[in-house]
């Protein structure tokens, strides 16, 4: 999970999180709420795309969760 304080938001503090999760730890696929449209909207310009949708989440509760994965034709060095 990647949560930015919203005091920290705009520092590219969450581009540097993610450029090094892809890059280092070889992340590809994230989970995000659906309803954090900020976050949808972040993972969606840094080159993700939504795959499938869940009701729940992955503690089974009901926050229907988006899974999407980052695409082939986009990498970190795009954002």
């Amino acid at each position: 999970m990647l949560f930015i304080h919203p005091q920290s938001r705009g520092k590219q503090i969450g581009k540097t999180l993610l450029t090094f999760s892809i890059e280092k730890m070889n992340v590809k696929k994230v989970d995000v709420n659906e309803q954090n449209d900020q976050a949808v909207g972040f993972y969606k310009k840094c080159g993700f795309e939504t795959t499938s949708r869940s009701e729940l989440d992955a503690t089974g509760k009901a926050y229907p969760t988006l899974h999407m994965e980052l695409t082939i034709a986009n990498n970190s060095s795009h954002y």
